[in-house]
């Protein structure tokens, strides 16, 4: 997993170094600078405007000039609190202006036409908390962090503006880091072999989904659960007799419009994980059953997705019972009691999982993914082509299946959402709906196994 640390916790990490901060200095501007030669390409003749402020980050940028200079690059530096309306021409613009704890609003000139820009820790003007950028910051075709990577290059604005994202070893100690990106690897090790004599009881779940007339959210999720490694899947949409829609593997309970939380609990004991309320509707009866089966103390790990959500409103921790797993996006979030307009991402989803008792997993460009105590993984791998009706269905289904199989809730949450966003990658950049993500999770999964050579 690669670590995340505020820019708090970076200051504190810098302080407690061994190093005197000149070595650490020249250890930045050594990875700034071999960055530096990938974007020129050469150095016969080439041109780089450095904007270097006062603090660390602009001693970054001078660390590497001086290398650059050395191979015959010319160099001219500016001071970013003096820069003229147009800049030099330049093959690269190198903005050390501001770092992580950059407050204000930074309106530089424009890029010099046809030059390539590489940002020292972060693109000057983004919050390195938040990822807010404040002003108009120049959008960098490359950034180069130190020691690990900043929550301000993974939300909101900051992705857009921090181009490729290159992590350099400075030799700092970032192991007490509470905030990491999931990485192939890891979900490649959380995710357990099949045994010789495996059956499909090992690995059951139960989606409960859908209403009379709106079944298609049932359906996505049981899909789903059946690719992503469900052994056997139950399929029940309360209130409904019949459902000849459904994917021809599930297997179908019907289960009465109301009061259906008592039978699923009387017919768990062979079931590893519960999926529930994509589709479900927000009638009283279902919010209620919805409730009941969420706090019931026998019951296997669930998730709750969709109308789940709402019915889990106005309620307080899930207690003593067995793990919850709250999916929600930002409309949701809201109903549960997040600040969804609050400018720390992170701190607002880490609270509402401590409030809840609950694994939350908040869904985005980045995907939050909180414990109750504290701990938090960032998924990275989804983008637009997962904004489109059922596609949080199907990652219910992931979710469902990967508790079945025996993840934690916590690594399960993170997991469902690389292997989700994977799926989706793998699939067309136009035109993709929800299906086609499910369709595409077994490959996802094998890459995960077996990642394709370059």
């Amino acid at each position: 997993m690669i670590p995340v640390v505020t820019p708090e916790e970076m200051g504190a990490i810098d302080a407690a170094a061994p190093e005197p901060v000149e070595v650490l200095i020249e250890r930045a501007g050594e990875a700034t600078f071999r960055a530096a030669l990938d974007l020129l390409g050469g150095t016969y003749g080439r041109r780089v405007v450095l904007v270097a402020g006062k603090g660390n980050n602009g001693a970054d940028g001078r660390s590497a000039a001086r290398r650059l200079r050395r191979r015959g690059v010319r160099v001219v530096e500016l001071d970013p609190t003096a820069l003229p309306a147009e800049l030099p021409p330049a093959d690269l613009l190198l903005d050390a202006a501001y770092g992580t704890g950059f407050h204000g609003d930074w309106r530089p000139p424009p890029v010099p036409d046809g030059a390539a820009v590489l940002a020292v820790d972060i693109p000057s003007g983004v919050d390195g908390l938040t990822g807010v950028a404040h002003g108009d910051p120049w959008p960098a075709d490359v950034t180069v962090t130190f020691a690990a990577l900043k929550p301000g290059l993974l939300l909101r604005d900051g992705p857009g503006l921090a181009g490729a994202v290159h992590l350099a070893d400075i030799g700092l100690d970032t192991g007490r880091a509470r905030i990491h990106v999931v990485e192939r690897a890891d979900v490649a090790a959380w995710l357990p072999d099949r045994a010789h004599d495996a059956h499909k009881w090992q690995a059951a779940c139960w989606i409960v989904a859908g209403s009379p007339g709106m079944t298609g959210a049932a359906h996505l999720s049981a899909s789903a659960a059946q690719r992503a490694g469900a052994g056997y899947v139950r399929l029940s949409t309360p209130g409904l007799e019949r459902d000849p829609g459904a994917p021809v593997e599930v297997v179908g309970i019907e289960l009465p419009a109301e009061g259906w939380a008592d039978a699923v609990l009387a017919d768990v004991d062979r079931i590893a994980a519960l999926g529930v309320g994509p589709g479900l509707g927000r009638g009283d009866a279902s919010a209620a059953a919805v409730r009941t089966l969420v706090a019931a103390p026998d019951r296997p790990p669930i998730v709750v997705d969709g109308d789940g959500l709402s019915a889990l409103a106005d309620e307080g921790p899930v207690g003593d019972a067995p793990p919850v797993v709250l999916t929600p996006h930002d409309g949701e979030l809201a109903r549960l009691g997040a600040d969804v307009g609050a400018p720390d991402r992170i701190a607002e989803v880490r609270a509402l999982a401590a409030r809840r008792g609950a694994v939350v997993l908040a869904k985005g460009s980045t995907t939050v993914v909180a414990a109750p105590d504290g701990r938090v993984l960032l998924s990275t791998t989804g983008d637009a082509r997962l904004a489109t009706a059922g596609t949080g269905d199907v990652l219910t289904g992931v979710l469902t299946a990967l508790l079945a199989q025996g993840l934690e809730p916590l690594e399960a949450a993170a997991a469902a959402a690389h292997l989700h966003g994977r799926a989706g990658a793998l699939a067309w950049r136009r035109g993709l709906v929800a299906s086609d993500v499910a369709a595409h999770l077994p490959q996802a999964l094998a890459e995960i196994d077996d990642p394709p050579k370059d």
